[in-house]
């Protein structure tokens, strides 16, 4: 089996900032695996909040050696952007060697994906800039709202009053202290927020599992793999599963199925990238309580062919993009 990296940038339709800095454009990998003259592709976004970067992810794809397969990647590389393009290109290459669907690979009887509604994400930015974006976008059935730094709270009341009726989720990324979210979360509450995504660090979110949580909480920087889930219990209410933390589909899938078990609600989320890294996130986002896949929405140039947007959701890949 051959396995080539390449490295592809796309342009943001506007800046997109969240509480750790902005990016103007998505700097991604796209993983080709080919053998037997069928090829299958997957991309992933590399993410120095987790050590990564465009090289040091390239040289994990180019140290692998023997025979590739979702079954056998998982001991070959740990989770994370590399395992997760290589996985979905695995998927994507099965398939179309198969003359299947990616979702028939799930087993007999495995049915059909369909649209799902999905957030679309406003990042951080003036109280004033937010509402402006927040009326631009409320015709949108879900807004994610980004936070994490001083004057929340005028931000959320200013996206609430630019969008007066769209339901509301927020991320802080990690952005706030115990004691900042005890204060906000009456007033999140108060403005019909949904959910609050990771309000404290990972690694130092044990508060939450001794303070009030009047609305649901996700973890997203600290639930990576299954290996994550024992050390969120009676701290979060639920999960958001992204292909480039979990290593690809192959446990994504496992991680859905696993949280739900463990009672846990389940989001889908993901990094900002291009289409086909939002295409195997579609299968795991069937059924998820709250599903975050908007990347391509964010561009200002996207894969041929994309993803199909409308009224219903993100809809299932059209098999010449992915699966």
């Amino acid at each position: 089996m051959l396995v080539s990296v390449t490295r592809d940038r796309f342009r943001l339709a506007e800046a997109f900032t969240i509480s750790r800095g902005s990016r103007t454009e998505a700097q991604v990998l796209t993983v080709t695996v080919e053998e037997g003259g069928v090829e299958g592709r997957g991309e992933c976004v590399p993410y120095a909040r987790y050590g990564e970067t465009l090289e040091s992810v390239e040289a994990q794809i180019g140290a692998l050696s023997g025979p590739l397969t979702p079954e056998t990647l998982g001991a070959m590389m740990p989770a994370g952007a590399a395992r997760n393009a290589v996985d979905c290109a695995l998927w994507d290459r099965i398939a179309k060697a198969q003359g299947v669907r990616a979702w028939e690979l799930l087993g007999p009887g495995a049915a059909a994906p369909g649209p799902v509604v999905t957030a679309f994400t406003l990042s951080l930015a003036a109280p004033e800039e937010m509402r402006a974006s927040a009326a631009k976008h409320a015709h949108r059935p879900l807004l994610k709202v980004k936070l994490g730094g001083e004057g929340d709270m005028a931000r959320l009341e200013a996206v609430r009053a630019g969008a007066p009726k769209t339901r509301i989720i927020i991320d802080a990324n990690e952005g706030w202290s115990a004691e900042e979210y005890s204060e906000l979360a009456p007033h999140l509450v108060r403005l019909g927020v949904e959910m609050v995504e990771q309000p404290l660090p990972a690694g130092d979110d044990g508060m939450l599992g001794e303070i009030a949580r009047p609305l649901p909480v996700c973890a997203d920087e600290s639930c990576h793999d299954r290996r994550s889930l024992p050390g969120l219990e009676g701290k979060y209410d639920m999960v958001n599963i992204k292909l480039d933390k979990t290593g690809g589909l192959t446990e994504a899938l496992a991680l859905r199925d696993a949280a739900r078990a463990g009672g846990y609600g389940i989001m889908v989320g993901c990094m900002v990238g291009s289409s086909l890294a939002m295409a195997p996130a579609v299968l795991v986002a069937q059924g998820a309580e709250i599903v975050d896949l908007d990347g391509p929405l964010l561009l200002a140039e996207d894969r041929v062919p994309p993803l199909h947007y409308d009224e219903a959701g993100v809809h299932p890949p059209d098999a010449a993009l992915w699966g």
